[in-house]
C-alpha cells in the first residue's frame, strides 16, 4: 500500500507536469504556426502589389501583352504559384505553366480558388480581390484604362507546420524539456516527503487496527496533527475505547451469567444429591427451597431473553390507553410489604387528574417495580422513598426518588449496563442480578421514552423516565 500510494502521488505529479508543459508547447506552436502563416499572407500581398505594377509599366511601355509570357513563367518558378493573365477581354494572353493561353478564362478551368488583380494601363493600383474575399467587402475599383486582369493561386503554405515547429523547438522547445525534468524531479521528492508525512498516520492506523484485530484494544494512535488525521485519529480513540469498554462489558457480562446460573444450579444440585444420598428428606421446606432456586433461574432467563430481544429491536410493545396514575400507584402498593420489611417509607406524589397515555401496561409496570426494587436494595432502615408524577408538553414524567446510600460520579453512565453492581463486593443474593436498570431502560426506550439518573453519595438518588403520550410504530392491542 505504502510503494502503491507512492506511486500514485508520483504518476499524478507526472501526468500534471506533462500535460502543463504539453499544453504550453501546443499553444506557443498554434501563436508561431499563426504569426508564420499571418506573415506569408502579407508577403504574398506584396508579391501581388509588386506584380500589378510590373505589368502596369510593361503595357505602358509596350502598348500590349505581346512577350509577357517569358515574365509570366519567371514570376511562376519563382513565387511557385499559378500566375494567368487576362487582356481587358478576359482572353489568356499567358499562364505560368503555358497550357491554358489563347483560351477565354473562367473561374472553373481551375480547382484552385485564385486572387484577382486589375491592371491599369495608367500605373494606378486598383483593388486586389483575394479568395475568401469572395462576395468583396469592398467594390474593386474599375477604370475605363483598365488593360488586363492577373490571377494567381494563393494556396496554404507549403511545409508550414514543420516551420512552425521546428521554429518553436528550436526556440523554446529544450526549456520545455529541461523544465519538465526539473519539475519531475522536484515532483520525486515532493511525493517522498509528502507520501512520508500522509502515511505516517496511516501505518499507525494499519499497526493499531492490527492489535485490535487480535483483541488487544490497549493500544492508541499518538498525533498531533489538527487536520483530518487528527479528527480520524481522535474518532479511532475514541472507537478504540468503545471496543475495550464492550469487552469488557462482554467479558464481565459472560462471567456474570456463569456466576447467576451457577449459583442456584450448584444449591439445586445439592439439594438433588443430599435428597438422593438420605441426608435431606424431601419435604416441603425443601421443595420450597428447589422451586425458590428454580424461580430465580426462570427469572434470570427471562430477563436475558428480553434483553436479547429488546437489542435486535424484536421487543413488541402493546400499547393501549392507561391511566399512569392508577399503574403507579398499584406499584407501589405492591412494593410496600417489601419495604416495611427493612423499615422503609414509600410515598407516592400523584396529580388527580392525569390523561391517558398510550403505554403497555405490563412493561411498565416491570420498569417500576425494577425502579423500586432497586431503591428499596439501595436505601438503608428509617429511608424513605418518594414516588412522583409530571405532566410536560408531548409527554409524562414518572420520578423514583431514595434516600439511599447513593451512587458515585463515576458510575453514573454505567448504573444501565447489564450486569453492573456499583459495589463490586455485592452477591447475586444481596445485590440482584444486575439486569433490573437495563430492561427498565430497553423497556422506557421501546416506549419511545428516556430514562435518566442523578445521585449523590450519602444523600440518595434520582431516577427519572418520561413516556410519550403516543407511543411511536406502536400495535395497537
Amino acid at each position: 500500500m505504502v510503494h502503491s500510494l507512492n506511486l500514485r502521488l508520483l504518476a499524478a505529479f507526472t501526468i500534471i507536469i506533462i500535460v502543463t508543459i504539453g499544453a504550453a508547447f501546443f499553444f506557443t506552436y498554434q501563436t508561431t504556426q499563426n504569426e508564420i502563416t499571418a506573415m506569408g499572407e502579407k508577403l504574398e500581398l506584396n508579391q501581388d502589389t509588386r506584380m500589378q505594377m510590373e505589368l502596369s509599366r510593361y503595357y505602358q511601355f509596350f502598348d500590349s501583352w505581346n512577350g509577357i509570357q517569358v515574365y509570366i513563367v519567371q514570376w511562376g518558378q519563382l513565387y511557385e504559384r499559378r500566375i494567368i493573365l487576362t487582356d481587358a477581354n478576359r482572353v489568356i494572353v499567358a499562364d505560368s505553366t503555358e497550357a491554358l493561353t489563347g483560351d477565354i478564362y473562367n473561374e472553373n478551368l481551375l480547382d484552385d480558388e485564385m486572387a484577382e488583380i486589375p491592371i491599369s494601363a495608367s500605373g494606378q493600383l486598383l483593388q486586389i480581390i483575394l479568395p475568401n474575399d469572395k462576395p468583396p467587402t469592398l467594390t474593386a475599383i474599375i477604370s475605363h484604362d483598365m488593360v488586363g486582369t492577373l490571377y494567381i493561386t494563393h494556396a496554404e503554405f507549403p511545409g508550414i507546420s514543420s516551420t512552425a515547429l521546428d521554429i518553436t523547438y528550436n526556440s523554446i522547445g529544450s526549456y520545455f524539456i529541461w523544465g519538465g525534468l526539473v519539475a519531475i524531479g522536484i515532483a520525486v521528492l515532493i511525493t517522498f516527503f509528502l507520501s512520508r508525512r500522509i502515511l505516517s498516520p496511516v501505518k499507525a492506523l494499519i499497526n493499531v487496527s492490527r492489535q485490535y484485530g487480535k483483541g488487544d484494544f490497549s493500544k492508541r494512535i499518538e498525533s498531533k496533527d489538527r487536520g483530518e488525521f487528527g479528527e480520524l485519529a481522535s474518532s479511532f480513540n475514541l472507537m478504540a475505547d468503545d471496543l475495550e469498554r464492550i469487552q469488557n462489558l462482554r467479558q464481565n457480562m459472560v462471567a456474570d451469567i456463569a456466576h447467576e446460573l451457577r449459583t442456584p444450579l450448584s444449591n439445586l444440585k445439592g439439594y438433588l444429591e443430599a435428597i438422593k444420598d438420605g441426608v435431606v428428606k424431601p419435604n416441603k421446606a425443601t421443595i420450597r427451597s428447589l422451586n425458590e432456586e428454580a424461580e430465580t433461574l426462570s427469572r434470570l432467563v427471562a430477563d436475558l431473553q428480553e434483553l436479547s430481544l429488546a437489542d435486535a429491536g424484536e421487543l413488541k410493545i402493546i400499547a393501549q390507553p392507561e391511566d399512569i396514575g392508577r399503574l403507579v400507584k398499584d406499584t407501589v402498593t405492591n412494593s410496600q410489604p417489601k419495604a416495611k420489611v427493612k423499615g422503609l417509607k414509600i410515598t407516592a406524589d400523584l396529580p388527580k387528574l392525569l390523561p391517558l397515555i398510550n403505554i403497555d401496561a405490563h412493561h411498565i409496570k416491570q420498569v417500576m417495580g425494577n425502579l423500586l426494587d432497586n431503591a428499596i436494595e439501595h436505601t438503608s432502615k428509617n429511608g424513605e422513598i418518594t414516588v412522583s408524577i409530571e405532566e410536560q408538553a408531548g409527554s409524562v414524567a414518572v420520578t423514583v426518588a431514595d434516600t439511599g446510600e447513593g451512587i458515585p460520579a463515576e458510575d453514573l453512565p454505567l448504573v444501565f449496563e447489564r450486569f453492573y453492581r456499583v459495589d463490586k463486593s455485592r452477591a447475586r443474593t444481596t445485590g440482584g442480578s444486575g439486569l433490573g436498570l437495563t430492561i427498565a431502560k430497553r423497556l422506557v426506550e421501546a416506549h419511545g421514552g428516556t430514562i435518566t439518573v442523578t445521585s449523590e453519595v450519602g444523600k440518595g438518588s434520582i431516577f427519572t423516565f418520561t413516556l410519550p403520550k403516543t407511543v411511536p410504530n406502536a400495535p395497537a392491542a
